[in-house]
């Protein structure tokens, strides 16, 4: 049996999949799941609040490649990189502050261009 965790994550223009590793901040989101959100877009990035509040894990990291999950801890939001953001130096993804690092997406990360700000997103197990 494996510890991985997969969700689902949809929105008008489409849907992709992740495959989440097992970190304390998986398992409390995962107790929150199925959950619906509003998009907010910040450069290459999509965020959206989760209802979860987690501390920031020992690992945490601003710098991550496209296609991370992340659980900004400041926000308590989910941040979906896949691509630079305001903040980042060259074609780096660089989150806000710090994120809690929960896993990858599935498959083509650029998906995610597709999310426009205030769409509603909805985030289930797969």
């Amino acid at each position: 049996m494996s510890n991985e965790t997969r969700i689902r994550i949809l929105w008008p223009a489409g849907q992709l999949t992740a495959t989440l590793g097992d970190t304390p901040t998986v398992k409390a989101l995962s107790a929150a799941l199925p959950l619906a959100a509003t998009a907010n877009t910040w450069g290459d990035e999509v965020y959206f609040g989760t209802g979860v509040s987690v501390a920031r894990e020992p690992d945490a990291q601003q710098v991550v490649d496209a296609g991370t999950v992340a659980f900004w801890t400041d926000g308590d939001a989910l941040a979906l990189p896949f691509g630079p953001t305001p903040l980042s130096r060259g074609d780096e993804c660089r989150l806000a502050s710090p994120c809690n690092l929960l896993g990858r997406i599935d498959g083509d990360p650029r998906l995610l261009a597709t999310v426009r700000d205030g769409d509603p997103i909805r985030v289930e197990l797969a």
